[in-house]
């Protein structure tokens, strides 16, 4: 079965310096029917205004992948990491017994653009740790690559848990094909464009989940550039 999760029935935060549209519950937004997906908690599409950001806060147990989709994000946590990352890196922050951290846009003129997903570790209380990763546009044009897995493999990032992230920048009137694993359960994000995904048109936002699959997913261009996420998660009921 392929759902739609429509971009306009997101969440949504908005302060001075940050819009924030939730795909899942989040803060102060609660949807009972959408409180996230297998181990999958937070898909947030954030835009921080310039010189705005996330003063100093702690997680605790969970893995945080961040995406930068456009301008630059200057992270700093109390594990002594510092670092400035740009379009086509991701950072995974495994927050386990607690970490403390902040990001901020450094830029006074542009705005920043990026995804932050939450994922259930595989079990609590592992010793924090902080790693990025560099995927450029040509490593991702009009082709699916693993980013994000329990193993590492293929030279993804590595978080504690039986998860891949999968990511993609296709062009127009290109097509790839995703093969769907038995027993498990996806979800597909567009970050940017639109994509159609088995005669179904998928804009910025939008979000769709495939449960009780197989076969192939096929996924064509339709925007000259679009930008989009799979999540291969275990077969859990929520």
């Amino acid at each position: 079965m392929y759902k739609l999760r429509p971009r306009e029935e997101r969440g949504k935060t908005m302060t001075d310096w940050l819009k924030s549209l939730h795909s899942f519950s989040f803060a102060q937004y609660f949807d009972p029917f959408n409180m996230g997906f297998s181990d999958l908690r937070v898909i947030n599409d954030d835009i921080i205004a310039p010189s705005g950001g996330f003063d100093t806060h702690p997680h605790a147990n969970m893995e945080i992948i961040t995406i930068l989709l456009n301008g630059a994000l200057e992270h700093k946590d109390s594990t002594g990491k510092s670092e400035l990352l740009n379009p086509g890196q991701i950072q995974v922050m495994s927050a386990g017994t607690g970490i403390m951290h902040s990001e901020f846009n450094p830029s006074p003129i542009n705005r920043t653009h990026l995804l932050q997903i939450w994922i259930l570790p595989n079990k609590k209380n592992y010793t924090p740790s902080y790693h990025t990763k560099t995927f450029n546009k040509e490593k991702l044009l009009n082709t699916i690559r693993l980013i994000v897995s329990g193993s590492g493999k293929y030279g993804s990032a590595k978080i504690h848990q039986d998860a891949e992230i999968y990511q993609s920048i296709l062009e127009a009137d290109k097509t790839v094909y995703f093969s769907i694993p038995e027993n498990r359960k996806l979800w597909l994000q567009v970050a940017a464009g639109a994509i159609e995904v088995n005669s179904n048109i998928l804009e910025a936002g939008d979000g769709m989940s495939v449960v009780n699959e197989n076969g192939e997913m096929e996924i064509n261009g339709v925007d000259s550039e679009s930008n989009f996420i799979i999540f291969n998660l275990r077969n859990l009921r929520l």
